[in-house]
């Protein structure tokens, strides 16, 4: 069965057909109208500071809740104040609860007992932007490049604006920017610019890339269009709460953090990019590095190379050990300290039974440059070969 006792209980300002003959029926009508009204006003009031209440609760207590996770500060009076707020939290929902029941037991009234059919008027626009979630890597780079080929301007004359206002005219008037790859091609920006060490513009740009994510955040939660939040965003950071606020200001600066932090890691991996392609390019050709292998030479055999003493050398190689004079002269001509020309390697007999060199043309590298990892320069040494140690 269909329940009608709802409509019982309708509260109508003319409900009296009879009234005293002094009283101006009319007037009563009028006043009694207005009498519910103001308390409709003001039971709206009452929801709206509710409402504002706890948007206040909860970004009073994200906040807290986040410093307890950083450690920022006392933990036992984080966890006091955390606490605190709970309970005012279930405070607050005591009172909601009470509001809604007096809510329910209104009686009904014209104002309330229907809503209008038609409160506003829709024209159909260009369906929104789908996400492109099945996209490839391979894929989104080709569309990176080529937004960055066509909005590259556009994207940095948004990052160089400073006014709320502007930044929300200027993405009204190039909506094609209010997308993901603005908001890497900000990121990317900001790291490049606290590589060259310009802070202060890296801070700028960050706090533009910032307000970026929050429209497309805003997208997401909303399940719209990031084009159609640019207005809704710029509307509230505007006026917003101080508990927004300050979250907004703390999101900036954590990002600004994760920038410096992956520009040192960027500066640290070219350093160590270059510091390979230096030592590859005075790699000897047995693949050896000569700083290394001089730093592994006994000194006398370092004095020999740092003098560029020929004799030195000679006489210091035949008073080594065999095995261990091999074993160093084969390192430095495998590093290149040490290069012997063909006419010494075809002349070398029988080297095991002889301790000592036979003068012959050859060319050693200069050792300061090796020990200082400079560019290769042409060998000094002559008439020493490998087959002299032997």
């Amino acid at each position: 069965m269909v329940d009608y006792s709802k409509w019982k209980n309708i509260e109508i300002s003319d409900d009296e057909d009879d009234t005293h003959p002094n009283i101006d029926t009319p007037s009563l009508f009028r006043w009694r109208h207005q009498a519910r009204v103001e308390r409709m006003e003001e039971m709206d009031k009452e929801k709206e500071a509710m409402k504002k209440k706890r948007q206040s609760i909860q970004a009073r207590l994200l906040g807290v809740k986040e410093r307890i996770s950083k450690k920022d500060g006392d933990e036992a009076a984080l966890k006091k104040e955390l606490e605190k707020i709970e309970n005012e939290g279930k405070e607050l929902d005591r009172v909601e609860n009470d509001m809604l029941k007096k809510e329910k037991k209104t009686p009904w009234n014209v104002d309330t007992i229907s809503k209008p059919g038609f409160e506003k008027t829709v024209i159909n626009k260009k369906a929104g932007r789908k996400p492109d979630e099945n996209l490839s890597e391979e894929q989104r780079e080709q569309r990176m490049k080529q937004f960055v080929k066509e909005n590259e301007k556009l994207c940095k004359q948004y990052g160089m604006l400073r006014k709320y206002d502007d930044s929300k005219r200027f993405l009204q008037e190039h909506l094609q920017l209010v997308c993901d790859e603005t908001a890497n091609y900000l990121v990317i920006w900001s790291i490049n610019l606290e590589m060259e060490e310009k802070h202060d513009l890296m801070a700028h740009v960050a706090h533009q890339c910032i307000c970026m994510q929050y429209i497309l955040e805003l997208a997401k939660q909303l399940d719209v269009d990031p084009r159609a939040c640019v207005s809704s965003f710029f509307s509230k950071i505007q006026s917003c709460l101080p508990e927004y606020r300050q979250q907004f200001e703390s999101e900036i600066k954590g990002f600004k953090e994760r920038i410096q932090k992956r520009a040192q890691e960027k500066i640290q991996e070219a350093l160590a990019q270059a510091e390979e392609e230096e030592r590859q390019e005075r790699m000897g050709p047995g693949g050896l590095d000569p700083a290394d292998v001089f730093e592994s030479l006994p000194d006398e055999l370092k004095a020999c190379f740092e003098s560029r003493d020929i004799e030195l050398l000679q006489k210091t190689i035949a008073a080594m050990p065999v095995d261990v004079a091999k074993h160093h002269m084969k390192r430095c001509v495998d590093s290149g300290l040490w290069v012997p020309n063909a006419a010494d390697m075809q002349q070398a007999d029988e080297a095991e039974a002889a301790a000592t060199a036979d003068e012959g043309d050859a060319s050693v590298e200069k050792t300061d440059d090796a020990k200082s990892e400079s560019a290769k320069e042409e060998p000094i040494y002559t008439g020493v070969s490998t087959e002299d140690v032997d």
